[in-house]
């Protein structure tokens, strides 16, 4: 049987440039968060909110850096190191379809 090039040809998607949609998303940082948790505040350099993964009822516990994008829910240990790591746990996607969906949200190209 003869298999044209075409059948066995395998395409693959263009790299995800994380490092410069995470610097974008650094720059807007506080607008983003507001939009992700509304139900936060900032407090210093920190955005501080409920974890909406849980049923998180106080305040204090789910932090966000805003100057690194490192992120930290001291009552589970869940964490991250950047703002794409966040949207990825926040909408509980692979981090590849968060890097994606942010990078539209503020106009950067993601590959």
């Amino acid at each position: 049987m003869n298999v044209s090039p075409m059948h066995t040809r395998r395409f693959r998607r263009s790299a995800i440039n994380f490092a410069a949609i995470n610097a974008a998303a650094l720059l807007h940082a506080d607008t983003i968060l507001q939009r992700w948790l509304p139900n936060g505040r900032r407090e210093g350099r920190e955005w501080v909110a409920l974890n909406p993964t849980r049923n998180d009822r106080h305040l204090g516990s789910f932090r966000i850096n805003l100057s690194s994008g490192k992120w930290a829910d001291f009552a589970t240990g869940d964490a991250g190191g950047d703002l794409i790591s966040l949207a990825a746990y926040l909408t509980g996607t692979r981090q590849s379809i968060a890097a994606r969906n942010l990078a539209d949200m503020l106009g950067v190209r993601h590959d």
